[in-house]
């Protein structure tokens, strides 16, 4: 017996990716090293000392990486802007940088799909993090000028536009734990790197509304649901630290124009009495957007430990189902957090997923990869995004991460994320099974569960 779940006729099919991961060109036509070149030559900080330097090389073969994804049946595309590709230096604008992206966009109208620009997903420009980065208040204006300019020259051609991808990768894993560019490990520099990285947000809002651009505008943020690993109050406590953490404190600033006071409390003197915040800075941070991106893989579930972590708390790692990343497979938490989010959050503003997908340990065989867990991952986040969407729920689109397999941060080429396989050695693209999944999932605008699969 089967079931289908018929999605809304407007509803947004895309493929999403990010410029680092894979355009190499690392140093062409002007463009100048971001905080990832740097990181890359750091021993050990990457596996294998993989870097971004070809990594796709999407750069030389946008076209038929473009035509790739129409052909696979999807409507949206969203890719990244390289802010070092567009200012190289200080207040200097890259033509060459803009041309490149006017080029592709090119091909992205010429393949019927609908663009979505991702302002900042990571690649800080080096000469800005050499005068503090992420850190430092200086950042607002030179971001200012590079969005500008980016809005300036595309944002006729643009119906969708990020502002900021997952402000808390971008904070607390590059300037917290020092897993991700540019390595540093201080929860102050987090804190406020991630002020300064939700203003840039609202810097992006006020320039979109200032030149009167037609698109939409809106955030992308990382979110889990955090379970608590038993029903004991520290662990309860501990999950609720831990929400703090990766969700309120990002998404209460946009949404509720404040910081979660439990979590001030909670950092006690490491945040030295938020003195990064300026008045006004709350106002711009909470403008309202179009709507809200949301990334999804995974829940967190935590207990309360003594360890002398930052937030007392301890990750409970499951064992099976997970994916190559060891991200436990829970599709009915996607569920749940999309009805958390609109409850406490977007409050009728539409959602999109811009980024959901799973790490897989695929070997390509006889010109084949055969992902099937991939596939009932899709299979079965799809049917909780119906789930929700039945419900009432504003859940606008559904962009897969990642087209392409690329370069996985601090893991280099390890992992593979992508419905399309790519061979590194050749360049070669090779579409999945799960592509195909997915293909056919978007020509009939509908989900098809066997009953023992729900």
């Amino acid at each position: 017996m089967t079931q289908t779940l018929a999605f809304p006729e407007d509803f947004l099919w895309g493929a999403s990716t990010s410029s680092y991961q894979i355009e190499g060109a690392a140093a062409e036509d002007g463009r100048t090293p971001s905080i990832w070149d740097t990181f890359c030559r750091v021993p050990d900080a990457v596996a294998n000392g993989d870097h971004g330097d070809v990594a796709c090389d999407h750069y030389h073969r946008y076209a038929e990486d473009i035509e790739l994804v129409r052909s696979l049946g999807f409507r949206h595309y969203r890719f990244s802007v390289a802010w070092p590709r567009i200012v190289p230096q200080p207040g200097v604008i890259n033509e060459a940088g803009l041309a490149f992206y006017e080029r592709l966009l090119t091909e992205i109208e010429r393949a019927g799909l609908q663009p979505m620009l991702t302002l900042y997903h990571w690649d800080l420009p080096q000469w800005m993090q050499d005068r503090g980065g992420w850190t430092s208040r200086e950042v607002l204006e030179h971001f200012r000028f590079y969005a500008s300019a980016v809005m300036d020259r595309l944002g006729a051609r643009i119906p969708w536009w990020n502002t900021i991808n997952e402000p808390f990768c971008a904070a607390v894993l590059g300037y917290g734990l020092g897993v991700h560019a540019p390595g540093h490990q201080d929860p102050y520099e987090a804190m406020r790197a991630a002020h300064h990285l939700l203003m840039a947000h609202g810097i992006a809002v006020e320039l979109h509304r200032e030149k009167k651009l037609t698109g939409r505008i809106g955030i992308t943020l990382n979110m889990e649901m955090v379970d608590p690993a038993t029903d004991d109050p520290a662990d309860v406590a501990a999950a609720r630290r831990q929400d703090g953490y990766l969700v309120r404190w990002f998404a209460d600033p946009i949404f509720h124009g404040r910081y979660p006071q439990d979590m001030i409390d909670e950092y006690g003197e490491q945040a030295r009495g938020m003195d990064f915040v300026q008045p006004g800075d709350l106002e711009t941070i909470a403008q309202p957007g179009d709507f809200m991106g949301l990334n999804n893989y995974t829940r967190s579930v935590i207990k309360h430990a003594d360890n002398g972590s930052l937030l007392r708390t301890e990750q409970v790692l499951f064992a099976a189902p997970v994916t190559d990343m060891g991200w436990e497979i829970t599709p009915n938490s996607l569920y749940r957090l999309l009805k958390r989010i609109e409850q406490d959050f977007t409050r009728g503003l539409p959602i999109l997923i811009t980024e959901n997908g799973a790490a897989m340990p695929d070997e390509l065989q006889n010109g084949v990869v055969q992902d099937d867990t991939r596939i009932a991952y899709f299979r079965d986040h799809l049917a909780a995004c119906h789930r929700f969407i039945s419900e009432g729920g504003q859940l606008k689109g559904y962009f897969v991460w990642s087209f392409l397999d690329n370069f996985e941060w601090a893991y280099g080429y390890d992992k593979r994320f992508g419905i399309v396989y790519v061979d590194y050695g050749t360049q070669q693209r090779i579409p999945k099974q799960s592509a195909k999944y997915i293909s056919q999932v978007i020509a009939d605008n509908a989900v098809t569960l066997e009953e023992a699969s729900r």
